[in-house]
């Protein structure tokens, strides 16, 4: 697929709810062309993300290159950074929120490569499975629109809801509910609060590295998203199509997928994350749409 073709692609998918997003992003530094063995870079604050990161600074500066990262917690302003110039590329996010924020803002930031994959499912600390739930059980939802719908896409499978037809995941929420049989209630919570938030209700969905951050395993899950499902939500390194053919990426991607970071993954929490680095996102476009 010719790369300038990612955004006409995304473009091309069913319009979705904008994302409120401030039109400056106020970081300091920048993308600077005239120093062509400097990448800057912004990551998102937490180890799958700072501690591939820190390992690919030691890898660049070994090669004569300087790996600039800022990290940051907020997931609107590194898209914007990168389309607007000041880094090069960004390492936050995975391919569903990547694609749907191009679509809400008309940007062309395209995923570069996959760094690690993010699964999810259901867990509970009160209940074994999901036909246990009782009537009006709580469930826990993240409430960004990219993962809101994945819990319920879940509940769907187990024959718990009824969802319109046709519907992506990214585009699933409570209001493409046309069946609750058990009176379902639905609590959303910031992504990052969901593994707080499990002992307050009767089920919620969590990334399985929260999941394991908490103990649990997706053994341990009432439900788990199935391998091709969890495409869309593989998390990718991104930069602007003009980066893209740079020199710059190549070896961005070479230290992100060496050895030294592939091993560091697999001691991460029992490698409990996949990395699906055989694979192009460029090339899996069609399942991000299709989820």
């Amino acid at each position: 697929m010719e790369r300038r073709n990612f955004l006409k692609l995304a473009l091309a998918g069913a319009g979705a709810a904008s994302l409120t997003a401030a039109t400056g992003c106020g970081l300091t530094g920048g993308a600077s062309a005239s120093d062509d063995k400097t990448i800057k870079i912004i990551v998102t604050e937490s180890a799958p993300y700072q501690e591939p990161t820190k390992i690919a600074v030691e890898l660049l500066k070994a090669q004569g290159w300087t790996l600039e990262p800022t990290y940051v917690t907020d997931i609107v302003q590194p898209n914007l950074a990168v389309s607007n110039g000041e880094f090069d590329a960004n390492y936050f996010q995975h391919g569903a929120y990547l694609q749907q924020f191009n679509v809400d803002q008309k940007l062309e930031v395209q995923p570069l490569f996959y760094v690690y994959g993010s699964p999810g499912g259901i867990w509970s600390e009160r209940y074994s499975s999901l036909q246990e739930l009782p009537d009006g059980a709580r469930i826990a939802l993240p409430v960004d629109p990219s993962n809101n719908g994945r819990a319920l896409l879940l509940l769907r499978d187990a024959g718990l809801l009824e969802l319109k037809d046709g519907v992506g995941v990214i585009h699933t929420s409570q209001e493409t509910i046309t069946a609750n049989p058990k009176n379902l209630t639905f609590v959303e919570v910031d992504q990052q609060s969901l593994s707080k938030t499990l002992p307050d209700v009767d089920a919620g969905f969590l990334f399985v590295r929260l999941a394991a951050e908490i103990g649990l395993s997706p053994d341990d899950a009432l439900a788990f998203e199935k391998e091709a499902d969890q495409i869309p939500f593989r998390c990718v390194v991104a930069g602007t199509v003009e980066f893209a053919e740079t020199e710059k990426a190549k070896v961005l991607k070479e230290a992100y997928q060496s050895p030294e970071v592939k091993e560091w993954f697999a001691g991460y929490m029992d490698g409990v994350l996949p990395t699906p680095w055989d694979a192009d996102p460029l090339e899996e476009l069609d399942s991000w749409w299709q989820a």
